[in-house]
């Protein structure tokens, strides 16, 4: 064992919102009526989360800088999250770069794709896929996204932009998102939240085990390990780590990252429990490979140029 990493962190998957613009449909609807998700109640998170409150979930977790994943920003008003970001006061880290929520298969989606590449701060496109046959856990309007070839041509542009591909789908839509990875070896694709095991069935976990391997065999796939409590509502640290175990195993540091998905992941555990277990489990890596996963991956994969505060001496914490 070679220790915790207590280096630099970049959290390349959270959220920002704020409820009085009336642009989030999914809280909203939640807010109304009170109806559960994937992830159980969403009582919780129906509040403002800025990024003061993301500083206080981090503050004690040496966190350099974040990447703002979309947080379901209403499809009738495009390009306004990404704009509503620039005007928040990001100097401490948080949000530095984001990977925007666009549609791929709109008519217009051409368009707004080169809307979005000319923001600077813009490093991604994310097109939520997971589909499921209740209707409460499903995210996507139908199951066969991106086998389409209109969603297809979207994609396509995506890369033609020098954009990264955040992948979000349920393991029963790996087998299909292989064929995906394979048929589009120029994108760089980013599988969401260890790839989403919800079904925590022996069946289910052995398909989810199967397509990570699978997918961790294409070079061009790589691996954010967070929200894994929302699959595992009662999880444990024992619960968890063969769960990050076997990502780590199809994927490797190199290939992989922690991130919280904070607020979400709020509803079933603190920033600090969260961030606890990934250095628990990490310990036994090298500190090189803990490295990997704390801070190099992200800013890799996210072109974010962030210095390692530990080798220049300076570098502003969250």
């Amino acid at each position: 064992m070679t220790g915790r990493y207590d280096g630099p962190v970049i959290d390349p998957h959270h959220h920002l919102w704020d409820l009085g613009l009336q642009r989030h449909p999914w809280l909203q609807k939640a807010r109304a009526s009170g109806e559960e998700m994937v992830f159980g109640s969403l009582a919780p998170i129906l509040r403002d989360y800025g990024i003061d409150d993301y500083r206080a979930d981090a503050a004690r977790q040496n966190v350099v800088a974040t990447v703002h994943v979309e947080a379901g920003w209403s499809v009738a008003y495009p390009l306004e999250e990404s704009r509503w970001l620039d005007g928040l006061d990001r100097s401490s880290g948080v949000a530095h770069r984001y990977v925007a929520g666009i549609t791929l298969d709109r008519p217009d989606a051409l368009r707004l794709l080169e809307a979005e590449a000319e923001r600077p701060n813009v490093v991604g496109i994310r097109d939520i896929l997971s589909w499921h046959p209740d209707a409460a856990k499903s995210f996507a309007s139908r199951p066969d996204r991106m086998s389409d070839p209109g969603w297809r041509a979207g994609l396509a542009h995506v890369t033609r932009l020098g954009l990264v591909f955040d992948l979000m789908l349920y393991p029963w839509q790996m087998a299909e998102a292989l064929e995906l990875v394979q048929a589009f070896p120029a994108t760089l694709f980013v599988l969401n939240h260890g790839g989403s095991p919800a079904d925590r069935t022996q069946e289910g976990m052995a398909l989810w085990r199967c397509g990570l391997r699978a997918l961790g065999r294409e070079p061009n796939v790589r691996l954010k390990i967070s929200d894994l409590v929302a699959y595992d509502n009662d999880w444990t640290l024992e619960s968890l780590r063969p769960v990050i175990e076997h990502c780590l195993d199809c994927f490797g540091p190199a290939r992989s990252m922690f991130a919280s998905d904070f607020p979400v992941a709020g509803l079933h555990a603190s920033f600090d429990e969260i961030y606890q277990v990934f250095r628990t489990v990490a310990a036994e890596l090298s500190l090189d490979e803990q490295r990997a996963l704390f801070f190099a991956t992200a800013n890799d994969t996210y072109h974010l140029g962030i210095a390692d505060p530990a080798e220049t001496g300076r570098g502003a914490h969250v």
